[in-house]
């Protein structure tokens, strides 16, 4: 098995990855949305009635 970040050997102890840094290189990407799982468009016939689409709601 081959390290995702930098493709060499993996170690026992830091699988999937062949070391901590390439770990936290993995980590960081993950903290700066450099990764994202995609999702669905919501459709606005999808939204509960009174919510404008793509706005956070209101603080009172």
């Amino acid at each position: 098995m081959t390290c995702p970040i930098c493709k060499s050997p993996t170690e026992k102890e830091h699988r999937p990855f062949c070391s901590k840094r390439c770990a936290n290189i993995d980590l960081g990407r993950w903290f700066s949305e450099g990764y994202a799982i995609p999702a669905p468009e919501e459709d606005a016939d999808e939204l509960p009635q009174g919510e404008p689409a793509n706005t956070p709601p209101s603080r009172h």
